[in-house]
Parts: structure tokens; sequence; C-alpha cells
């Protein structure tokens, strides 16, 4: 039983290529063909390297760090993988289209073939260590040039209105939130101005501590009287002007000092009752006004932040290598890959005429 015949057989067997000098006259015409049209028209090679990055690799983390600007918009997501997905996507393309007049330039019918071109020409691909390579070939040196440096610019314009968006919205954010921190530093404020107008303490804290302070001197200050006392009595009688004066101030100052000890709730103005309770005022007053203050001080440095953002939302791509024109000499790789096509089937062919497999039909050579 004849086996059936491959690809390879049925050419050699053929009523054309079964003729040995046509066979090789066709094969070398197509290589020579195929290789002509390889080299020609010849096409230019154009590319840009870039590298996805953020302000804070630009040597401003320190500046952003203090406005509270630092991390990136993106997150933990990888920037290489958002400047990939940023540059393939159509938008770019369409900014490319319109800045370029492609669809003039070179006479596409409408918007959508042009983008459709540019997806075909255009390659761009990630690189070890986190490189982003834009990449075309055109018969047009000038147009490959323009067309790779115009994707980096699109490129780099696009992740510019992506941060400049969510800065936008954090914007709104911290408008209230700095609107909110500045209606309780109001309040706050309010409250301890109150405690101060109706204590009379121009400095609350200052003055309640001398309040505290006075029971010591008072006590002190009777120890010292009485001393006096016990000296005048030694050289006068206690009907001496000088020892009743001296138990006259002694008396005020036990009363005083009785005052001042007083916990009760009909306690004098410098009574410990009255320092307990004011500085306990006074402290949780001021605890809420450093708060107040803090917060509103935290927020309006990021909201601060927000416009350094802004003014650095476009650097978002290190360049690498400008667009430029390599010189190295392209293949057109179809026409390429058909002449070494070409070329393996006549060596299959000759192959299969000089050593046919057993049972199959063999002609004449």
């Amino acid at each position: 039983m004849t086996p059936p015949r491959s690809v390879v057989g049925s050419l050699a067997t053929g009523s054309w290529l079964g003729r040995p000098w046509l066979r090789r006259a066709l094969a070398v015409v197509l290589i020579v063909v195929f290789g002509v049209l390889a080299y020609f028209p010849r096409k230019y090679e154009a590319i840009v390297t870039v590298v996805p990055t953020d302000a804070s690799s630009l040597g401003l983390g320190g500046a952003l760090g203090q406005l509270g600007a630092y991390n990136s918009v993106f997150g933990q997501q990888a920037m290489l993988e958002v400047g990939l997905r940023v540059a393939r996507s159509q938008d770019v393309r369409q900014m490319v289209i319109a800045k370029l007049g492609l669809v003039k330039r070179e006479g596409f019918a409408d918007a959508l073939e042009a983008d459709r071109w540019l997806q075909d020409k255009v390659e761009i691909r990630a690189l070890r260590g986190g490189i982003l390579l834009i990449d075309t070939r055109n018969a047009d040196p000038v147009l490959a040039r323009e067309l790779v440096a115009t994707f980096y610019n699109a490129v780099r314009a696009r992740l510019g209105m992506i941060n400049r968006s969510q800065t936008s919205y954090k914007r709104e954010v911290l408008l209230e939130l700095v609107g909110n921190a500045s209606d309780r530093l109001a309040l706050a404020q309010q409250r301890y101005d109150d405690f101060r107008r109706r204590t009379r303490y121009a400095s609350p804290s200052s003055s309640i501590g001398a309040i505290g302070e006075r029971i010591p001197s008072l006590q002190q200050a009777i120890k010292n009287k009485q001393i006096d006392l016990q000296t005048v009595r030694t050289f006068a009688t206690d009907d001496n002007m000088q020892v009743r004066q001296l138990q006259a101030q002694i008396a005020a100052l036990q009363t005083q000092l009785r005052e001042a000890e007083n916990l009760g709730e009909s306690s004098g103005p410098y009574s410990v009752n009255r320092v307990v309770t004011e500085s306990t005022q006074v402290q949780k007053l001021e605890r809420e006004l450093s708060i107040a203050r803090a917060l509103y001080d935290g927020y309006r440095r990021y909201l601060e932040g927000t416009a350094v953002e802004d003014l650095t939302s476009l650097g978002n791509l290190r360049l690498l290598e400008p667009p430029t024109v390599v010189s190295n000499r392209v293949i057109n790789t179809i026409p390429a890959a058909l002449a070494a096509l070409t070329l393996l089937l006549l060596f299959a062919v000759e192959a299969y005429r000089l050593r046919p497999p057993v049972g199959a039909y063999r002609t004449p050579a």
C-alpha cells in the first residue's frame, strides 16, 4: 500500500517542480526577490528609553516628605506596569494622532484607521531593570523619530494628568479637613479666651502656679514672723507696740493660710480648692487647643503638599535615551523569513528527490 504523500513529496513530484532546472531557477529567483525586499525599501528604526518614576526619587524626597507629598498616588503598584499600561492605551495614541496630524499626513480615512496603524507600527515593551522602550520602524526617518518623541511626551502628559486628578481629589478632601480643623481650633481658642476673661488670668498656667505656691509662702512668712516675735519678746513685754504689731501680722497670715487651705465650696479666691478646680479646667482647655492646633497645622501642611505634587506631576518619566534613529541597518523580517523558507524548501525537495521514501513514486530526474 502506497503511503500518502507529504507536502514536500507533492512538490517534488509535481509537474512543474519535478523538472530540476525549473525548480532550482524558480527557487533562486524567489530567494533573490525576497532578499532584495528584505533590504529595500529601506526602513529606519527609532527608539526612546525611559524609566517610570516618581518625584520622590528625583532628589525631592526630603522636601516632599516635609510637605506630606512623599508617596506616589499609585500607592504600591509597580510604576513600570502603570507606565506600560498607560503607554499602550488608546488615549495616548489619540494624543499622538492629534499632535502629529497623522490622518492628513499619512492619508488615513479617519482617526480609527490611524489608531490601528499606530498600534501595529509602534511597539512598547518593558526591559529588565524597569526600563520602558518605545520602538518603531518606518521608511521615513523623520516620521519615525517624531513618532517615538511624541509617544514619550504623550505618555508623560497622560501620567501627569492622572497624578493631577488624584491630587485634585486629595485636595478636596484636605480642604474639607482643614475647614473642620479650623472651626475646631477657633472654638477651642474661644473657650480658652473665655476662661482667661472669667478668671482675669492673662497666662492661666503661670497664674494658677503662683496661687499654688501661696501656701508654702504663707507658712514660711508665719515662721519668719514668729521668729521675729520671739526675738522682740526677749527685750520687751507683750504690751510693747512692736510685739503687738508682730502678733497682728501673724494672726493675719494665719487667717490667709486657713483660707488658702480651705477645701470647701465657699473657699476664697486663693484657696487650694480653686487652684485644683481651675488647674483642671485650664489643662483640659489647653489640651483641646493643642490638639486642634496640631490637626490644623498638619492638614494645612498636607494641603500645601498638593501644590508641590501639581508642580512635580510631570516628573513621572526619567529619560535614559532621547528619541534617536539607530544607525544599524534594519532588515525587513517578513521577506527575509520568506527567503529562508524558500531555501529550506528547496533543500527539502532536493533531499526528497535524491532519497525518496520506500514505496513513493519516483519520476526521472
